[in-house]
Parts: C-alpha cells; structure tokens; sequence
C-alpha cells in the first residue's frame, strides 16, 4: 500500500492530491467550483481546431482527458465539497476488499504538470490500458522544456520514433513527440 494510500485509509488530514472524476465533460466546471473554494487544481489541456458556425476554424484551449481532474486538498475537505456536486466523483482502485479514492505523489504529479503544462502540439495522452509499462526503462530528459522530467522510455509500434512516457498509475499517461538519445540519462 501507497504512502498516500495509508493516509485516505488512517483518516489523517494530509492534504493530497485526489484523481477525480467530472461527468459528462463538466471538468472545468468542476474546477472553477473547487479553485472558488480555495482549492488547487490541474486539467491536462490541449488545443484543438474548432470550427463555428460560419466554417471559421480557430484554435481552442480544451481538457486533453475527457471528465479528468486532479484537486489538492484534504480528504475531509474533498468530502465537504463534493457532496450535493452530484458531477464530482472520487476516481476508485480495490484495497483490501473496498474501494478507496486514488491519489498521486505529489513528484508524480509535478512530473505529469510540467510536461502537461508545455501545452505542446506532439503530445499524446493515453489511457493506462494503450500502454505496458512494465519492460520500459526508467529515464530523466536533460535539456529542452522538458529538463529534469523523469518516465519510461519506449519504442511506439509501428514507428522508429523513441518516446518518454510519463505516467500517473493507474489514471493517464502522456508521451512526449520524440527525444534523441543525447537528451536521455538512464536511471537506475
């Protein structure tokens, strides 16, 4: 069991950052909700070309992970604020016979913002289940915007194009573009 998975079960007041689940596309919604409440929150974006209704496309800032959100906050305060919110839910894993809520470290976290947060067109978000993490090796990118983020590094099907993959278990994933191997430091 996860340190941040003891303190959901031990009730301690930590604050935490919990995986939540905005329905039906309502996540900055929720977000505005939960930032009117003082608290910190994170929706991977990207842009998209969207056309109105005169054919004219442009450029719009929207969630990358359909109904994701992430909040930093306490579990009591979580509680408090998402009851009669019935479009917030608490993201699940099993945990001795129950469900609990699913939190991140704080580093995985800050490793999945910083490279989220380069809004970066070659990005590609994917589900825990489009990827096997298990046989990548684990890297840190030196240099570029993407200096100091640590992921696992593998090769996509079906390309020659080598990737670093920065994962939030058991919730998301991003693949930065590419990186050449001169931007790659094996970690042990």
């Amino acid at each position: 069991m996860s340190v941040e998975q003891s303190v959901i079960e031990n009730g301690n007041e930590e604050p935490a950052w919990f995986a939540m689940s905005a329905t039906f596309g309502r996540e900055l919604k929720a977000k505005n909700f939960l930032e009117s409440h003082s608290v910190k929150c994170f929706i991977p974006m990207k842009y998209k070309i969207v056309s109105d209704r005169k054919g004219q496309q442009t450029r719009k800032l929207v969630p990358a992970i359909s109904n994701l959100i992430f909040a930093y906050t306490t579990k009591s305060r979580m509680q408090t604020l998402k009851t009669g919110v019935d479009y917030l839910q608490y993201l699940t894993q099993p945990c001795n016979g129950r469900r609990i809520p699913i939190t991140v470290p704080e580093d995985q976290m800050q490793q999945f913002i910083t490279v989220c947060d380069t809004l970066d067109d070659k990005l590609v978000y994917l589900s825990p289940d489009e990827i096997d993490l298990a046989e990548g090796t684990h890297v840190r990118i030196v240099g570029s915007s993407f200096d100091g983020v640590e992921g696992t590094f593998i090769k996509v099907d079906r390309s020659r194009k080598k990737r670093v993959v920065v994962l939030v278990q058991g919730i998301a994933a991003v693949m930065i573009a590419e990186v050449t191997n001169g931007y790659i430091k094996v970690l042990e």
